[in-house]
């Protein structure tokens, strides 16, 4: 999984693209998600998010994805948890404190970000983790809230 995801997140930009690409087919399916109701889409929604996601970008399933902000970096996948950027003790080589050998995730999020159309998104403050959405489809929470309130998540770009 670790070379994966260090692959997608030197191709950030591609990826960025296929989302791009993909968000507006979930949308359109929001007549059909509604009518088998949001919560009966839940599991087999979240079980083929969870094996993409899963593969592409290591991701933790927290349910509010923020990889379009974080240059397809997942910052769930750093031991702290941290959302927002990196800890003081990232080492001189980029790798991580708590984890040696790993590279922490916030360099490879600003490596990514470079790459991307829309990589100043890496300096909007994200929300704490709520863990109570851990486990869910974002993908589905994305449809909801662009579906109820689609000028406020135009402004600032659903994630995915």
């Amino acid at each position: 999984m670790y070379k994966v995801r260090r692959w997608v997140v030197r191709h950030a930009r591609l990826f960025e693209s296929l989302y791009r690409g993909f968000e507006p087919v979930l949308i359109r399916l929001h007549p059909f998600w509604r009518r088998i109701g949001y919560a009966r889409a839940e599991a087999p929604v979240k079980a083929v998010e969870k094996r993409v996601k899963g593969f592409l970008f290591d991701c933790q399933m927290c349910g509010k994805c923020t990889l379009s902000a974080t240059g397809m970096s997942c910052p769930m996948n750093c031991p702290k948890n941290l959302r927002n950027g990196p800890c003081g003790g990232v080492r001189a080589n980029g790798n991580c404190e708590v984890k040696p050998e790993m590279r922490c995730v916030w360099v490879d999020a600003w490596e990514g970000s470079r790459q991307m159309a829309h990589g100043d998104r890496i300096q909007v403050v994200q929300e704490p983790v709520d863990f109570r959405l851990e486990d869910t489809s974002s993908w589905l929470r994305v449809v909801r809230e662009l579906a109820d309130h689609p000028r406020e998540r135009a402004d600032s770009g659903a994630d995915g």
